[in-house]
């Protein structure tokens, strides 16, 4: 029995889907079946713009490489023609902007992924997607924060003004008797 070598390029494949799934701050796969290679350049951009890496692997490599870096949950999204999404930063905005693409083209199927070491269903993507955006949710933050103190600066304010109203009625009041 003789025990071939792996070809180079399969290694280096192998290699660059561990390395980008060891530094991703989550991946979501899709099924691409059918769509044309316009319409993935289309895709690849506006992923690009949202912040995540859209490539296609063969299954097998993708499947060393995950296990290469220790993930886990991506095995059985690695089925059919799939392309991985490699999210730096907002994993919510490039959910939306999938499932957006996604709604405009039917051939583009969510399957799943994985965040935070965790695996996703589709379901769940699709949950992802329909979270605001990372800058509303900070400004949601500060105007939680931003209410009360707010409201306690009016206290605060309020205390100093009543006290010279009254000491205003009171001065008004020994002047008038």
């Amino acid at each position: 029995m003789t025990t071939e070598k792996p070809r180079a390029e399969k290694v280096a494949a192998v290699e660059e889907v561990a390395g980008k799934l060891a530094s991703a701050d989550a991946v979501i796969v899709t099924e691409y079946r059918g769509m044309k290679v316009g319409q993935l350049g289309g895709l690849r951009r506006t992923l690009r713009d949202a912040g995540a890496e859209y490539k296609v692997y063969k299954n097998t490599l993708a499947r060393r490489g995950a296990e290469q870096a220790g993930v886990d949950g991506l095995d059985e999204l690695l089925v059919g023609p799939t392309g991985l999404a490699f999210v730096q930063g907002d994993a919510a905005a490039v959910a939306k902007a999938l499932k957006d693409a996604a709604k405009t083209n039917p051939l583009l199927v969510l399957k799943g992924g994985v965040m935070s070491g965790r695996a996703m269903s589709a379901k769940d993507v699709e949950a992802l997607a329909d979270l605001p955006s990372r800058d509303v949710l900070l400004a949601q933050l500060a105007g939680a924060f931003q209410a009360p103190l707010t409201k306690m600066a009016g206290l605060l304010q309020a205390l100093p003004r009543n006290f010279a109203y009254g000491l205003k009625a009171l001065i008004d009041q020994q002047s008038a008797a």
